[in-house]
């Protein structure tokens, strides 16, 4: 009678675990910058998909989450060893949050060569999109040359020749020069890369006047991209040398910050706030709401990364097969703030680009304000040297 007893308790001991570890939350790792000139892009991914995640009451897809965040510092090696620490000491198998390319370079082909997926709501170094592309790896926001190719084709629908083009020395860096003259087309008559640290921007200031060109593209995200606006004006060249930029160098808190030297700027974006798509009305009005600051292009992308992983999860109700889960994403079955959304070949995204201005809105601060379409369903430069 009393094994019964105890091969009984034992039982419902062993019931009351496992309905435990099924009620445990899916963690999923995140990896990114919250600190430093470039920490709110880090800190509006995350914002943007806590979002989504408090907005389907705690899960996506309807599977309980835990996002996991840590701050990687702008550093690779520490991108690197959370990573580790993430997959080895915590058993997770799904990250996401890098922000910067060369944290992405140093950290992803460990995650996906370790079995695990890497969904990327920001960095897209042009290595992993091609040769090196993997079928872990998925990108939601773009590949890096391509939001710069949006700028060159701005910049050569608005008639301008002649361009200075500058960027901080680093693989995003070279990867938005390279797009940028592909499809410029015109001349280059100033090619400059600054330090990713960089604050003072006065010698490429005196370099820019000495070549005289039509326009100048210049790609320096967060702090770095605030820094070189502001002494863009003060040099007074806002108002003789008009700039083409893509979306980092745009983004709400840089023209907030900025003020009126951002007026008159052209810009380049996947994504806008005016965008009137049900699924960003939704996202605008909720952030709004919950946060009550500038929204940006990164926590869209951070939103959007949320909504895609709860379509694979509502498909899969976990990560038990690895396999499955990667097709579901590769499905890409949700609703893009940004509209249209598909992953091409090599997994990165196939959507249109438009044209911006940036216009004094009605209290008198900047605003980007969708013009144009630019480029429709357009992927990337390197999706045919992916070989799955």
């Amino acid at each position: 009678m009393k094994k019964r007893l105890f091969l009984a308790a034992a039982g419902i001991a062993a019931l009351m675990s496992g309905t435990a570890l099924a009620q445990d939350p899916l963690k999923i790792g995140m990896i990114t910058t919250l600190s430093g000139p470039g920490g709110y892009l880090g800190q509006d991914i995350r914002d943007g998909m806590l979002l989504a995640i408090e907005m389907e009451g705690g899960k996506l897809g309807g599977v309980p989450v835990e996002l996991v965040v840590e701050d990687d510092g702008l550093k690779p090696g520490n991108g690197r060893q959370i990573a580790e620490k993430f997959m080895n000491d915590d058993g997770m198998k799904l990250l996401t949050g890098i922000v910067f390319s060369n944290v992405a370079g140093a950290t992803v082909p460990d995650i996906v060569n370790n079995d695990a997926i890497y969904i990327s709501p920001n960095a897209g170094p042009s290595n992993l999109a091609g040769s090196e592309c993997h079928e872990n790896y998925f990108v939601v926001s773009w590949q890096n040359d391509a939001l710069h190719e949006a700028a060159g084709a701005a910049a050569k629908k608005l008639g301008f020749n002649k361009a200075f083009v500058l960027a901080p020395n680093y693989q995003a860096g070279k990867d938005a020069i390279n797009g940028f003259k592909r499809t410029f087309g015109g001349e280059i008559v100033g090619e400059l890369y600054t330090q990713l640290d960089q604050t003072d921007f006065a010698s490429e200031m005196a370099q820019i006047r000495a070549a005289d060109p039509e326009v100048v593209f210049q790609f320096h995200p967060g702090g770095l991209g605030i820094a070189f606006l502001k002494q863009y004006a003060q040099a007074g060249l806002n108002g003789n040398i008009p700039m083409v930029l893509s979306e980092p160098s745009t983004d709400a808190v840089v023209l907030n910050a900025v003020g009126d030297a951002a007026v008159g700027i052209f810009a380049t974006a996947h994504w806008n706030r005016d965008f009137t798509n049900d699924a960003n009305l939704e996202f605008v009005e909720a952030w709004d709401k919950k946060y009550g600051r500038p929204i940006t292009y990164y926590a869209s992308q951070g939103y959007d990364t949320a909504k895609l992983i709860s379509s694979a999860l509502a498909k899969t109700g976990g990560l038990d097969d690895i396999g499955k889960f990667r097709e579901a994403v590769r499905a890409a079955d949700f609703k893009s703030v940004r509209g249209e959304f598909k992953f091409g070949p090599n997994q990165h995204p196939v959507h249109d680009w438009y044209l911006l201005d940036i216009v004094a809105g009605p209290d008198g601060k900047p605003v980007a304000v969708t013009k144009d379409k630019l480029l429709e369903d357009y992927g990337d430069a390197y999706a045919d040297q992916c070989k799955m």
